[in-house]
């Protein structure tokens, strides 16, 4: 068996990975599916269409490389925070998924924080109180389907994010767990004692017999039912995608951070076996538990930006400004500067540090000279500029100055952007050779777990630079610039109103 398989599975696209023992990719096989938006600040997706794509593109990407009987292993890293609810009887799902970017629970997550839960539930959690999490959308579940509540308390639906979904799909229903890292981005569990949290579930009046079993991230918890891919095949890793980025840039020493660029941008910096606790509402999150050795437990601080690759979208979608996703670099580097415009690309509210699901998208500082070049640069410049604040946040919670920024995603791949990112920090931006990093994760989880690979130590050896950005921009400039960014964030919140 030559190869380990890491499924994909991403906000706006499913993905299938197959990769050789050097971590080269061998076979990359995409399919994006649809995004379903019933309401202005809702977002779902369809979880027969998730599992749809990500079967379709498996099964292309096995068969590139010689078909199942060539994978050692397959790994799974997913969107996390998305929720999704079915029947264990039949496998079909009582409703669509509510994915991450949903701001539905906003009111509920006011109103939790209004009662005085925000410091327990950070306590015991390690996140702040936001729609962005699993939980809230669950209870939402449970409250507005009928008759979900009654059948939950009665064994009869499960719970999962994306990750258990698809273990529940692979194993013909037989198997449903979820891994530490999604486990702790659902406000239900409790990173001390590593399991679900009996007041959280009375506070979101969740069952426990709806929820799966939390494993480790790193260790064959299933198999593979044989009519799914052909044969039987272990499933020997899971995490979140940004807990997978992060091991897959080989971040297994505290204070080492990556920035993913993707939908949505996912700064981590590993603080080994110690929970810190973020003073700059930054979140504490599980990186990943297992394999042994040096990267058997981690914890990590978390800063998270909603619209990254998601605002370029928006230019190409949204706007039709360009019809491809790359061009918005060709585009932006028509200008040498916004001329003072800001996009606050706020579409799903405003993640660390404003933590505000009131805000909303704004656009400001037009003038008459004002052409698609701009605004595209702005676009690009508030990616870099939100993960500026995060880099800022996560310095103070670390007490230390980070020296440099690991980084990888599609978007990380835009040389314009990743260049402005060096600016804004005043740091080296680091981007490797193999920037498919979420993915390797997986991989990385499952070969470690399965003796595909010995250890980390011939992981650490695969990890090679493909550029480094230095920054350009004077200290003052820079500065200014960030200033004059928190002064446009500022007239995005608190938009839209329940």
């Amino acid at each position: 068996m030559k190869y380990i398989l890491a499924l994909d599975q991403g906000t706006t696209s499913s993905r299938a990975i197959v990769f050789d023992r050097a971590g080269h990719v061998a076979s990359l096989v995409q399919r994006e599916f649809t995004q379903i938006f019933p309401q202005p600040g809702w977002v779902e997706h369809d979880p027969r269409e998730i599992w749809a794509t990500q079967h379709a593109v498996t099964l292309e990407a096995i068969e590139a490389v010689g078909g199942a009987a060539s994978i050692a292993a397959i790994g799974i890293t997913n969107q996390r925070e998305t929720t999704l609810l079915w029947d264990r009887a039949t496998g079909e799902p009582v409703a669509n998924a509510i994915v991450w970017q949903d701001r539905r629970t906003a009111a509920r997550c006011d109103e939790l924080r209004a009662r005085g839960h925000a410091a327990r539930v950070q306590q015991k959690t390690g996140l702040v109180i936001d729609a962005y999490f699993a939980g809230t959308k669950l209870e939402w579940l449970l409250d507005n389907v009928p008759g979900a509540r009654r059948r939950a308390e009665a064994g009869e639906l499960a719970f999962g994010t994306v990750d258990a979904w698809l273990v529940w799909k692979l194993t013909g229903g037989r198997v449903h767990v979820t891994d530490a890292s999604n486990a702790s981005r659902t406000m239900l569990f409790n990173l001390r004692t590593g399991d679900w949290d009996d007041e959280l579930l009375k506070l979101l009046r969740v069952p426990r017999a709806v929820l799966p079993q939390v494993v480790a991230s790193s260790g064959v918890v299933a198999t593979t039912e044989a009519s799914v891919l052909g044969i039987e095949l272990p499933i020997a890793g899971i995490a979140g995608d940004q807990q997978a980025a992060t091991f897959g840039q080989t971040c297994w020493s505290p204070g080492m951070a990556k920035n993913t660029y993707g939908t949505g941008c996912f700064m981590l910096m590993n603080t080994g076996a110690q929970r810190v606790r973020s003073r700059n509402r930054l979140l504490t999150t599980v990186g990943w538990r297992g394999p042994a050795g040096p990267t058997n437990l981690a914890y990590c601080l978390e800063g998270s930006v909603f619209m990254a690759g998601a605002t370029v979208q928006w230019l190409r979608d949204g706007l039709q400004m360009i019809q491809t996703a790359p061009e918005v670099e060709s585009l932006a580097a028509q200008v040498d500067d916004t001329g003072d415009v800001y996009l606050v690309p706020a579409f799903a509210g405003l993640g660390t540090p404003d933590w505000d699901a009131h805000a909303r998208g704004t656009l400001v500082g037009l003038t008459r000279g004002t052409t698609r070049a701009h605004i595209a640069r702005a676009a690009l410049e508030a990616i870099a500029l939100q993960s500026a604040d995060v880099f800022g946040a996560m310095s103070r919670d670390a007490g230390i100055a980070l020296t440099e920024l690991r980084v990888d995603g599609g978007a990380s791949r835009n040389n314009l952007l990743m260049q402005m990112q060096a600016d804004f920090l005043g740091v080296p931006v680091v981007r490797p050779q193999v920037t498919e990093t979420t993915a390797l994760g997986a991989a990385y989880l499952a070969g470690l777990a399965t003796g595909f690979w010995r250890d980390a130590d011939e992981i650490a050896r695969q990890w090679h630079v493909d550029r480094r950005f230095q920054p350009r921009m004077a200290e003052g400039d820079r500065q200014a610039k960030l200033a004059r960014w928190r002064e446009a964030v500022e007239r995005a919140k608190g938009w839209a109103r329940p």
